[in-house]
């Protein structure tokens, strides 16, 4: 009995002395992630239901803003439903560049189409993603872009109504 209780005993003083590892500190994606709505279900509904014509400017200036890339360069090929398909001149080798992209309330969501890797072919909504809201006026799209470090960047793009409705 004795030498049972010599076991346990020191067993026990080794698990008291074993903590968890603390927590690594977050990263700054992980902070931005935390605080920065992240997919379009968190979009603000104060610019109510897009019309076609405006679908089709803000996604043209959210598209041109996160690639980087002039409002002009940025064709709407087609619209299904509330699904904007655009292309753009890719910049390396003069070939196609193609994505689609949605709006919901002041958010953009996009999707690159044709990458090679399929996994990459994928909503950017994610938390570790860029997120991009829009406002649209009478004749601008300006374009405010978090990226996961913390770093915003704002564009206005002329963009005017008639300009869309071909």
């Amino acid at each position: 009995m004795m030498r049972a209780h010599a076991m346990v005993l020191p067993v026990g003083l080794v698990l008291a002395g074993c903590e968890a590892p603390p927590e690594p500190a977050p990263t700054p994606a992980g902070r931005v992630s935390a605080t920065v709505p992240v997919s379009d279900a968190v979009a603000s509904p104060s610019q109510g239901p897009l019309s076609a014509a405006d679908l089709r400017r803000a996604c043209r200036a959210g598209l041109a803003s996160v690639h980087g890339q002039d409002v002009d360069a940025v064709q709407v090929d087609s619209l299904e439903g509330s699904v904007v398909n655009a292309s753009w001149r890719a910049p390396v080798d003069g070939g196609r560049m193609r994505a689609q992209c949605r709006a919901d309330g002041d958010l953009i969501t996009w999707k690159p189409v044709d990458r090679p890797v399929a996994e990459q072919n994928r909503w950017m909504n994610q938390s570790g993603d860029p997120v991009v809201r829009f406002v649209l006026d009478d004749a601008a799209v300006t374009v405010t872009t978090t990226l996961p470090d913390g770093t915003i960047s704002t564009d206005e793009y002329a963009v005017a109504v008639q300009e869309e409705a071909r």
